[in-house]
């Protein structure tokens, strides 16, 4: 049972937003944690690294499982989320920021373009 607010409200929000507010969601997670995963190498903090890039390396998973293949983008996705997955490992393995700013780039970008496709107004259903 969850007793802190904050730790209710986060499950909350989960709980009640929409699917493409989820897929931001796991965006900004994954962002998030491989930013930290940075952090971790910088400051030499082995566990924060591993810890925060294994993360992100579970949300891309996420990203994954939630792809929907009647859309052809589907497939493509789903080798950009694998190669971040390999690239994760990579700098998780080797501590190497680079490689962790290489798939921190990739995602600030699909993240912004997801961003702006919600606001677009849905046609043609």
């Amino acid at each position: 049972m969850i007793n802190n607010p904050y730790q209710k409200y986060q499950q909350a929000s989960v709980q009640t937003a929409s699917g493409p507010q989820l897929l931001l969601m796991l965006y900004d997670g994954a962002i998030r944690f491989v930013r930290l995963g940075i952090e971790g190498i910088n400051k030499r903090n082995i566990e924060l690294a591993n810890n925060s890039l294994i993360k992100a390396q579970a949300i891309v998973h996420e990203l994954i499982a939630g792809l929907n293949y009647d859309y052809p983008i589907a497939k493509d996705l789903l080798s950009l989320y694998e190669y971040f997955v390999h690239r994760l490992i990579q700098a998780n393995i080797k501590k190497d920021v680079s490689i962790a700013e290489e798939v921190l780039n990739h995602l600030l970008e699909l993240r912004e373009a997801w961003g702006e496709a919600v606001k677009q107004p849905v046609s043609g259903l």
